[in-house]
């Protein structure tokens, strides 16, 4: 199953991608850094940045700050990755900056369910203008 993440809701996207590993179905997330968060920005930049400062260097918790290992955390959050089952259903997910040339003969997956057109507020922000934000350097990567 290939997810094309653009004006998804991060959070329904993830559920359903989780579901699927669930079910034994590998998934496969392209266009990560165009996923949408909602919310206001100062209130996705607050919650995002005690994220980040949780924990030691050296202990963690450790927050990625790619797009693409975003989106994966928030799908893993979504597994039951303690039990067996949740830790082989999280191998089973990828997720991709961008759309790789192995994926494009796929046949993409559209979910209406969790499109930001669903939204009443305009207020949310995408997961490259977090990832930015947050101080993610895309060194040279193309993130329109």
């Amino acid at each position: 199953m290939i997810i094309d993440a653009t004006n998804l809701i991060l959070g329904r996207m993830a559920a359903v991608a989780a579901k699927h590993a669930l079910k034994g179905e590998s998934v496969t997330v392209v266009n990560c850094e165009k996923a949408v968060i909602t919310g206001s920005k100062e209130q996705l930049l607050e919650n995002y940045a005690k994220k980040f400062d949780v924990g030691q260097v050296n202990q963690g918790p450790y927050f990625p700050r790619r797009p693409d290992m975003l989106v994966r955390r928030t799908i893993r959050g979504m597994l039951p990755r303690k039990k067996p089952k949740g830790r082989t259903a999280f191998l089973r997910v990828e997720c991709y900056i961008g759309m790789p040339p192995q994926i494009k003969q796929g046949e993409i997956k559209q979910m209406p369910e969790a499109s930001v057109e669903r939204i009443k507020k305009s207020a949310h922000m995408t997961v490259s203008e977090l990832c930015k934000h947050m101080g993610y350097k895309d060194f040279g990567r193309d993130l329109r």
